[in-house]
């Protein structure tokens, strides 16, 4: 899809880090938004602002639950009555050992990384089959392509995004479907992840904040910092989605240890101990 202006795009976790950088972009583009975002107040201020440009849908979304994404869908297609873009981008994180992660934990980040892109495949990709025009961008991670230590669930929910998003594109080319599909793959961003349990539901506690939970949080929160800008991956989204490219890997300096996990399955070795970096 080269030409965006006019076009409708649907941005799941749209209200801060690439998200919000992803809908400023295309909006500057002419597109027409609808923002999903399960905090409120972060969503209304990200509508003020590009609805000062452009013409904006917000609504408060649940990517977890199946019946807030296919009321999301509704909504779109009540104003604007149709769809051309699609970034499944909400996405939450937690860490520590795996023996100690709760089923709540899993739960919760099962819940938005993978059922959230699960629930928006479901609601507008066949939409996007019947005009026969479109494109899907689900946000996986280099934790979808390497395992870093402390980060289980997380791997977990990426490794299946990115599974997804391969099946989905060899799915839609099989029946003929001209519909594009793109995998983001980050590594550390310039964004809020780190602090991803401020919205934490109630019926999923944080873990007890022990010294080594609260060091793992440390480095991630230094990683993030030190990571590249949130604009600079949405320029990437962008171009992915104009030229139908399919894999989004916004850090080239990984592919060694991408390569390195690569040999180890095919050598039948341990994991090294590659880190997303």
């Amino acid at each position: 899809m080269r030409d965006l202006a006019g076009k409708v795009a649907v941005v799941t976790g749209a209200a801060s880090g690439i998200g919000l950088a992803v809908s400023r972009r295309l909006s500057a583009l002419g597109m027409r938004l609808v923002l999903a975002d399960i905090e409120e107040p972060a969503l209304e201020k990200a509508a003020t602002e590009l609805g000062a440009t452009g013409e904006v849908l917000a609504v408060r979304t649940d990517v977890s639950e199946w019946d807030q994404v296919a009321g999301l869908r509704d909504r779109t297609l009540e104003r604007f009555g149709a769809v051309h873009l699609v970034h499944n981008n909400a996405g939450v994180a937690s860490g520590g050992p795996l023996w100690e992660s709760s089923e709540s934990d899993w739960n919760w980040v099962l819940g938005v990384n993978l059922m959230g892109v699960v629930h928006g495949i479901r609601a507008f990709v066949p939409l996007l089959v019947e005009q026969a025009e479109g494109h899907v961008v689900n946000t996986a991670s280099l934790a979808g392509l390497l395992t870093t230590p402390f980060m289980g669930i997380y791997n977990a929910t990426k490794h299946a995004v990115v599974a997804i998003s391969e099946t989905l594109a060899k799915e839609l080319r099989m029946v003929g479907s001209p519909v594009g599909v793109s995998v983001l793959c980050p590594g550390f961003v310039q964004t809020a992840i780190h602090e991803a349990e401020r919205n934490r539901p109630e019926w999923a506690p944080p873990p007890t904040a022990t010294a080594e939970v609260e060091g793992f949080r440390e480095i991630v929160r230094q990683l993030v910092e030190g990571g590249i800008a949130a604009v600079d991956v949405a320029d990437r989204v962008v171009d992915a989605v104009q030229t139908d490219t399919f894999y989004i890997i916004t850090h080239p300096e990984s592919f060694p240890a991408v390569e390195t996990r690569m040999q180890d399955i095919l050598q039948g070795r341990p994991p090294s101990d590659t880190m997303l970096g």
